[in-house]
C-alpha cells in the first residue's frame, strides 16, 4: 500500500488548490481515506474523509462549504479541493488510508488508527 500526496503550494487568501493523493495496492472502496493537516505548533486534525462502510463523507466544521473530497477510481486517486482559502488553512496536508471499517465520523477523528500515510504536501496561504 502506498499513498503520495501532491498539489500543495503558495496561494493568496481567497484562492484555491486541488490536492491529490495517488494510491496503489488497494481498492479505494475497501479502505477508509482521510485527509489530515498539521499546522506549525498545532496538533494534527482531520479535515475530510470517506468512510469505507458506506462511502459517506465527513468534514471538519472549519472547512464546511470550502473544501470537497472526491475519488477517481480509474486513477486510484483521491482529491481534496480547497476553495476560499485563508491563512488559518496553512499546514502540511496528509492523506491516509486504513482497511478497518470506520463507522460514521471515525474516519475523521481517529487519525491514530490509520495504518498508511502519504508524505504530506505543504499548503501556504499568504498574501
Amino acid at each position: 500500500v502506498q499513498l503520495q500526496a501532491s498539489g500543495g503550494g503558495l496561494v493568496q487568501p481567497g484562492g484555491s488548490l486541488r490536492l491529490s493523493c495517488a494510491t496503489s495496492g488497494f481498492s479505494l472502496d475497501d479502505y477508509a481515506i482521510g485527509w489530515f493537516r498539521q499546522a506549525p505548533g498545532k496538533k494534527r486534525e482531520g479535515v475530510y474523509c470517506i468512510s469505507n462502510v458506506d462511502g459517506s463523507t465527513y468534514y471538519a466544521d472549519s472547512v464546511k462549504g470550502r473544501f470537497t473530497i472526491s475519488r477517481d477510481h480509474a486513477k486510484n486517486t483521491v482529491y481534496l479541493q480547497l476553495d476560499s482559502l485563508n491563512p488559518e488553512d496553512t499546514a502540511v496536508y496528509y492523506c491516509a488510508a486504513d482497511p478497518s471499517r470506520m463507522y460514521r465520523d471515525a474516519c475523521l477523528v481517529l487519525d491514530y488508527h490509520y495504518r498508511y500515510w502519504g508524505q504530506g504536501t505543504l499548503v501556504t496561504v499568504s498574501s
